[in-house]
């Protein structure tokens, strides 16, 4: 009975030594913007509030993070998980690759231009002026409750042009 149980503990602490060194050994860290940043490759990426953050080719593996007040201009980018903003003054995407889905919800103005989007691009409760142009968008392009609505064209979108999108 000792020896069986001493057999039971001995693979069980192998076992949880096993799973612990498969694990990640780190998180992904966050890097916070407020200048520009060029063709480095990051994990996540943050806007914080008030700030201005100009990227160029920059490879983002994670998610962009835009915080409330805060301006994002981004060229030639690449990004695997979204862009996301919430309050921000402004957004411009152009020219890049997301993997993931755009969200602009409860902010200012914007401009996304000649990208292609795996997911969705929404735009939701904004209050400036909003262009959306010549885009690829693998998911739907969504566009509620904005107070100008949103104005452009040419986007080839694979699932559903919504509401105030419906003729972009």
């Amino acid at each position: 009975m000792f020896r069986k149980m001493k057999v039971v503990l001995v693979t069980s602490a192998l076992v949880a030594v096993a799973a612990l060194a498969s694990a990640p050994s780190a998180l992904a860290e966050e890097r916070t913007c407020r200048a520009t940043l060029g063709a480095i490759t990051v994990d996540n990426l943050r806007v914080p509030s008030g700030a201005t953050c100009t990227l160029n080719r920059t490879r983002v593996k994670g998610t962009v993070k835009v915080e409330r007040g805060a301006t994002l201009r981004a060229s030639g980018i690449r990004v695997k998980g979204n862009v996301q903003a919430e309050g921000a003054r402004f957004v411009r995407v152009a020219s890049s690759t997301v993997g993931g889905s755009i969200q602009i919800v409860q902010g200012g103005g914007s401009r996304v231009a000649r990208n292609v989007v795996k997911g969705d691009v929404q735009y939701f409760e904004n209050r400036g002026s909003i262009t959306i142009t010549r885009n690829r968008i693998n998911g739907n392009l969504q566009c509620k409750e904005n107070v100008s609505a949103p104005t452009g064209g040419r986007n080839i979108v694979q699932g559903n042009k919504e509401d105030q999108c419906r003729r972009l």
